[in-house]
């Protein structure tokens, strides 16, 4: 259960804003869309791979310049 306690003087609207993105961070929604479907082992391996090898390839072209 996501708790916000609204602060004296702060808007609903700022205080909305805070919830949707403490239940963003939660990845409820995430997690349901994943859940709907199944996704093979070797297919998210091969996804968490290619992931692994971009994020290199950006930190290397970051430690070039």
């Amino acid at each position: 259960m996501i708790i916000i306690p609204v602060k004296e003087g702060e808007s609903i609207d700022r205080a909305l804003k805070r919830y949707k993105r403490k239940y963003e961070k939660t990845g409820v929604v995430k997690e349901l869309r994943e859940r709907q479907k199944f996704t093979k082992p070797s297919v998210i391996k091969r996804a968490q791979r290619l992931k692994a090898i971009y994020v290199q390839k950006l930190r290397q072209a970051e430690e070039n310049m």
